[in-house]
């Protein structure tokens, strides 16, 4: 586990940029906090507004990251001022906790802009719960939270803004097709609501003061899974991460939260593991959380052993309550959902073979490389629907063999189409006839995985890959590799693509 989240591959450094872009924005937002004035309470609503700026807004491009920055508090301030006007109001608070909720997961429908803007408005409806807020901090916690956004976009968009250097993210949004109930997103709504309904009774039996807890521990989960395999793996891994960074809560934040530097330097450090190992590892993730929140428990005064422990049961029940509504109220099979992503996989290996074949062909405008880029965001949605089989515990095995094969032959031809891609780069590989036929029996390839009956497959008689070009230029040695792997994934996929979970 310790590998996978420290040494796992980070191609242009970006998870690494990523972290320490959040370290630096979150303290910049502090720091304006404490020399203008605000208390301690409305600067860890400050330092909170921040950090969500910086994680949870992931548009494709530089300017819809701006405009969706500029949103959040257009949505979350209204949805504070609510929450905190319901604080002493025990069922119309609890209303709008479920709501915020249901909303949240709802808003996913409308891309990677209503998944931030739904994300923003539950934490908001979170914060003024965990800060106590009530009506008269509202002007100072308006002020905290416009400045700390304010500070995160001016890091993000100003003194380091990485992303313009560097090609747009592909943009996939979860498979969303059917009306009502029959959306994902919509069932999804449902589930969550009635997972944080269940969290939030047994929460509240547990304590009447930290019940939100186990509230933010169902939205948590359903913030980034789609079938119930998915969010079962993810429950499992939430309470892992909560147990572990109660363990290192014990040893740092109890010793140190009243030494205000070495707060300040655990938080920084924790903020540091959530942005970095959020990419890779779910667990590691909600070890830093639970360590930056055992310190601003402490900041505010109220840490003890007994917090610390309750954080474990609050958070047990949450996952549980996520884990009942998936299994029991409109589930999404993870078949289904697996069906699609591999599905999208294996097109998108088509357009970006088709691609280069173009390019290869002297079309002046053909470039892959943004296909190729489509096609490792969707691999990892691919990885993310097949963790519950190829999990540890998992007691398929002939499943787990064949989920294992389908990502290790996936994963092939990703290696192959970036060795292509960057050949189609390269003038001197233009204009050549043979590239572009076996560029076709790629595609043919692809088509026999994907394509009814009916689809035309004309491509796939184009000449085969003579042996002696394949040893001597690399370019026919990563198509004929693409091809075979296409081949193969027939067996785990049984020709037409679909994986059997059966989860």
């Amino acid at each position: 586990m310790l590998r996978r989240a420290f040494v796992a591959p980070d191609p242009g450094w970006m998870r690494l940029r990523f972290a320490g872009r959040a370290v630096l924005g979150i303290g910049l937002a502090v720091a304006l906090c404490g020399i203008t004035g605000h208390s301690l309470v409305a600067t860890v609503a400050g330092g909170l507004s921040a950090l969500l700026a910086l994680f949870t807004v992931s548009d494709p491009t530089v300017r819809g990251q701006a405009v969706t920055t500029a949103l959040l508090p257009v949505v979350g301030l209204p949805v504070l001022v609510l929450a905190s006007a319901l604080h002493t109001v025990p069922v119309a608070r609890d209303l709008l906790f479920l709501a915020a909720v249901g909303g949240g997961v709802y808003a996913r429908r409308w891309g990677p802009r209503g998944h931030s803007l739904g994300v923003f408005a539950f934490m908001t409806c979170f914060m003024a719960q965990f800060l106590h807020a009530v009506p008269a901090r509202i002007p100072e916690l308006y002020g905290a939270v416009l400045l700390s956004v304010a500070a995160a976009a001016a890091v993000r968009f100003g003194a380091w803004c990485y992303e313009r250097r560097l090609p747009a993210p592909a943009a996939v949004p979860a498979p969303a097709g059917g009306a009502g109930l029959a959306r994902i997103t919509t069932r999804q709504a449902v589930q969550a609501a009635a997972g944080a309904g269940f969290a939030l009774a047994v929460g509240q039996v547990l304590s009447d003061q930290r019940w939100y807890w186990a509230v933010g521990a169902t939205w948590w989960v359903f913030v980034a899974t789609t079938s119930r395999g998915e969010t079962v793996v993810r429950s499992f891994r939430r309470v892992l991460g909560t147990v572990l960074g109660i363990g290192i809560g014990f040893a740092v934040a109890v010793p140190l939260h009243e030494q205000p530097v070495a707060a300040a330097v655990v938080v920084a450090l924790s903020v540091f593991v959530v942005f970095y190992t959020a990419a890779v590892s779910y667990t590691w993730m909600m070890l830093g959380v639970t360590v930056m929140a055992s310190m601003l428990y402490g900041l505010l005064g109220v840490l003890d052993p007994a917090l610390l422990a309750l954080r474990v049961g609050e958070t047990a029940v949450g996952a549980l309550g996520a884990v009942l509504a998936v299994l029991l109220v409109l589930p999404v099979t993870t078949h289904s959902v697996t069906d699609a992503w591999v599905e999208r996989a294996l097109r998108c290996v088509h357009a970006c073979t088709a691609e280069a074949a173009a390019r290869l062909a002297g079309g002046p405008d053909a470039d892959p490389a943004p296909l190729v880029a489509e096609l490792e965001a969707i691999l990892g949605r691919v990885r993310l629907s097949l963790a519950p089989l190829v999990h540890p515990l998992s007691p398929m095995r002939a499943r787990k063999k064949r989920a294992r094969q389908v990502l290790t032959l996936l994963d092939g031809c990703a290696r192959e189409v970036r060795g292509l891609a960057s050949v189609a780069a390269d003038p001197e590989a233009s204009h050549d006839a043979r590239l572009a036929a076996a560029c076709w029996r790629v595609e043919a390839a692809v088509e026999a995985l994907t394509a009814p009956p009916a689809v035309d497959r004309r491509h796939r008689h184009a000449a085969p890959v003579e042996p002696a070009a394949r040893e001597t230029e690399p370019v026919f040695a990563h198509l004929h590799a693409l091809e075979q792997a296409l081949l193969e994934l027939a067996v785990p996929l049984r020709r037409t693509g679909p994986v059997p979970t059966g989860a």
